[in-house]
């Protein structure tokens, strides 16, 4: 499991092609082989009232939390980490030319006892995938 949460400024909101982000993020998410397909979810927010740095209108912000399910050992994380990060900084690079923006990255491991959960997507994408297959 992986929820993927980018909060980014409001002054970036025409300037980044959000859809394409996401997409991006999501992409190398499953690109690490460390979480199942029917396990991530990325979603993104504008923070409308923020202040960065010496408070310049011009200065922007990316954040991204990964919260992921527990029971990865530190190194398998960190790789996920560094390849999502790295997608994220070769998307955000033209904004990064341009304006003075600051963009993270951190992964939380959920606590096991109190996280519950329901999914049938497992079932569905797996469901997907087989009528997908051609058979020649």
């Amino acid at each position: 499991m992986a929820h993927i949460v980018i909060e980014y400024s409001a002054n970036l909101r025409e300037r980044l092609d959000l859809p394409g982000f996401l997409q991006a993020v999501h992409s190398a998410a499953l690109a690490t082989g460390v979480f199942p397909i029917g396990g991530i979810r990325t979603r993104a927010y504008a923070a409308e009232h923020y202040v960065v740095a010496d408070g310049h209108p011009d200065n922007a912000f990316v954040h991204i939390s990964l919260r992921v399910g527990h029971g990865r050992d530190v190194d398998t994380r960190k790789r996920a980490c560094e390849a999502i990060f790295a997608v994220a900084c070769q998307q955000l690079g033209p904004l990064y030319a341009e304006l003075p923006l600051g963009i993270a990255l951190e992964m939380q491991e959920i606590d096991p006892v109190l996280s519950f959960k329901k999914n049938n997507l497992h079932d569905y994408v797996k469901r997907r995938a087989a009528r997908q297959v051609v058979t020649p």
